[in-house]
């Protein structure tokens, strides 16, 4: 079953950035939207950033002026720039797809980590 698959993780200190990359592991169409989530120990997952249609971009306020969605449709690929990044920033990080506006995002990543030392 093909899936989607992260990279760019790690360990960075407060302040610092990183850059994740989000491409499928075969061929599944060509994706409406596509997605970050987060998740940190003990709380739920929630939306980091995702980006529909023409490049409608949408952000959590928590991220908002710190953190670039951007997406190559040739390759079905997505990405999130990471900036200022903040402790309160570690989890893990889950790309996430859809082909249809309408459909409830259909295709996930594994999760890549990424911790914020202070």
């Amino acid at each position: 079953q093909v899936h989607l698959v992260e990279s760019g993780g790690g360990l960075v200190q407060t302040g610092g950035s990183l850059r994740l990359s989000c491409a499928p592991s075969g061929s599944i169409g060509t994706f409406y939207a596509s997605g970050w989530y987060r998740q940190a120990p003990g709380k739920q997952r929630d939306l980091v950033a995702d980006i529909s249609g023409r490049s409608n971009v949408n952000y959590a306020d928590s991220v908002k002026g710190r953190f670039t969605i951007s997406r190559d449709n040739t390759k079905n690929a997505v990405f999130l720039q990471m900036n200022s990044l903040k402790p309160e920033d570690t989890a893990v990080y889950y790309c996430a797809a859809k082909n249809d506006p309408f459909d409830i995002w259909k295709y996930w990543g594994q999760g890549t980590q990424v911790t914020v030392s202070s």
